[in-house]
């Protein structure tokens, strides 16, 4: 029996809406690394990039359980010496809420080179506005 492995032509990409508000964050995050992936598809496989696309509405009004909201601290660094910034939850949410979705679903891509292809079909918008009309884009409840 051979293992079945789709080729590129017959891989079909959905358009996906998810709608964030007053969805949790981790939950949020692993659902749509699943679609990302392509783990929703019976033709999914490791080494190739089977996903769908997925619109993120309302990232603005995620939430976050416990103390996060004050306690989770998110980290990056200019490259330079003592150049360690830090920002938490709550001041990110406010000036970038597409950073936190974006950070939490990449970490659980796979750590590879499909990782940053499969983040390109990702878009958050803190809002509920998008460009993405044209694509018409399935609405899933997660």
């Amino acid at each position: 029996m051979k293992t079945y492995i789709p080729k590129q032509e017959e891989i079909k990409r959905k358009w996906y809406l998810v709608d964030a508000e007053g969805k949790i964050l981790g939950h949020l995050a692993t659902k749509i690394a699943q679609i990302l992936s392509g783990k929703n598809k019976p033709i999914y496989t490791p080494h190739l990039d089977t996903g769908d696309f997925v619109v993120v509405i309302n990232a603005r009004k995620v939430e976050v359980t416990g103390k996060k909201r004050e306690g989770k601290v998110y980290y990056h660094h200019s490259g330079y010496p003592g150049g360690l910034k830090k920002r938490t939850f709550k001041e990110l949410i406010e000036k970038k809420p597409e950073e936190i979705i974006i950070r939490a679903v990449k970490g659980m891509l796979p750590k590879n080179k499909l990782r940053k292809r499969m983040l390109k079909r990702l878009k958050v918008y803190s809002d509920a506005s998008h460009p993405h009309q044209a694509q018409k884009p399935e609405k899933i409840e997660l």
